[in-house]
C-alpha cells in the first residue's frame, strides 16, 4: 500500500517537475485519482482547447489556471501535496462521460481523502476565472495559499507613456494657443466617457476576469447576458455601455432642440431622434434589468 502510494506520489512529482498542468487522460485518471491510495489533492480543468471545439473561453481559462499552477510550482512553498491537471476533452472523453459532465471549462478539486463535495466544483460563472480567484477558492478546498505571480506586461505602461508623450507633444505644438485646454465640452465629453466606461461594469470585469460570454455546448447557443444579478459577462458590460450611451445621447439632443438656435425644422427632428433614442435604448435597459432581477414588476 505505501509502495503504490509512493509511486503515485513519486509519478505525480516526476510529471509536475516538467510542466506545471499536468495533462491526464482517461487511464492517468483512473489510475492516480479515482484509485486509491491517494494523499494529495489534485485540482483538475476539464476543457475543450482543439481549434473544432470552437471554446474561447476554454483558451482564456487556461492562461489562467497555467498562471495559477506556475506559480505554486515555483514557490517556496511548492510540495506534494496539491497538483494542478487537466483533462481535454478531446483526450479525455470517458473522463467527462463518467463524471456525467457536459460543459467546459469546470475546475473540480478531488481532495486527499473523500470524494469531491458541491463546493468543491468552483462556482466559474459567479467568480469568474481569474487566476488570483482561482487562489482563493484552492486555499479555501485545500489550505493551500498561492500567491499568485503574473508574468510582466508592459502593455499597459507603454499605452500610458504613448498617451502622455501625446498630450506632451500637442501641447508643445500648441503652446501658443492653449485655448482648447479649457473647453469645457472636451472636458465634458471627457468626464461621460469615463462615467459611461465605469457605471458599465468595466472594473468588476477587471477584478474578476469573467468570461466574454457563454455557448452552450449542446444547442451551441451563445449568451452574452449572465441570468444571475451576482454575475456579468464582458459582452453584457459592452451592451450596457452602448445602451447608456445611446440614452445619454438622447438627453444631449432634448437639451439642444430646447436651447439651441437652429431652425425650428431641425430642432423637431432632434427632439423626435431624442425621445426615440431615450425611450428605445431605456426600454432595453429594463429588459436586461428584468433578465437578471426574476420577478422585477416594471416594464
Amino acid at each position: 500500500y505505501r509502495t503504490l502510494l509512493s509511486e503515485k506520489v513519486s509519478q505525480m512529482m516526476e510529471w509536475a517537475s516538467k510542466r506545471a498542468v499536468i495533462r491526464m487522460n482517461g487511464e492517468k485518471f483512473r489510475r492516480l485519482i479515482r484509485a486509491p491510495p491517494r494523499n494529495y489533492s489534485v485540482v483538475i480543468m476539464f476543457t475543450a482547447l482543439q481549434p473544432q471545439r470552437q471554446c474561447a473561453v476554454c483558451k482564456q481559462a487556461d492562461e489562467e489556471y497555467q498562471i495559477l499552477a506556475n506559480s505554486w510550482r515555483y514557490s517556496n512553498a511548492f510540495t506534494n501535496r496539491i497538483f494542478f491537471a487537466t483533462v481535454d476533452f478531446d483526450e479525455g472523453s470517458d473522463v467527462f462521460q463518467m463524471l456525467n459532465m457536459n460543459s467546459a471549462p469546470t475546475f473540480i478539486n478531488f481532495p486527499a481523502k473523500g470524494k469531491p463535495k458541491r463546493a468543491d466544483t468552483y462556482e466559474l460563472q459567479v467568480r469568474g476565472f481569474a487566476a488570483e480567484q482561482l487562489a482563493r477558492w484552492v486555499a479555501d478546498r485545500t489550505d493551500v495559499h498561492i500567491r499568485v505571480i503574473r508574468p510582466p506586461n508592459y502593455a499597459g505602461p507603454l499605452m500610458l507613456g504613448l498617451l502622455l508623450a501625446f498630450i506632451g507633444s500637442l501641447a508643445y505644438l500648441r503652446r501658443n494657443n492653449l485655448e482648447f485646454l479649457f473647453n469645457k465640452n472636451v472636458w465634458a465629453f471627457s468626464a461621460l466617457c469615463f462615467v459611461l466606461f465605469m457605471t458599465s461594469g468595466q472594473m468588476w470585469n477587471h477584478i474578476r476576469g469573467p468570461p466574454y460570454a457563454h455557448k452552450n455546448p449542446n444547442t451551441g447557443q451563445v449568451s452574452y447576458i449572465h441570468g444571475s444579478s451576482q454575475a456579468q459577462f464582458v459582452a453584457e458590460t459592452h451592451i450596457v455601455l452602448l445602451f447608456n450611451a445611446a440614452v445619454t445621447l438622447g438627453m444631449v439632443l432634448l437639451h439642444e432642440a430646447v436651447t439651441s438656435d437652429l431652425d425650428i425644422g431641425k430642432r423637431k427632428i432632434m427632439c423626435v431622434a431624442g425621445i426615440g433614442l431615450v425611450v428605445l435604448f431605456f426600454s432595453w435597459l429594463l429588459s436586461i434589468f428584468r433578465a437578471k432581477y426574476h420577478g422585477y414588476p416594471y416594464r
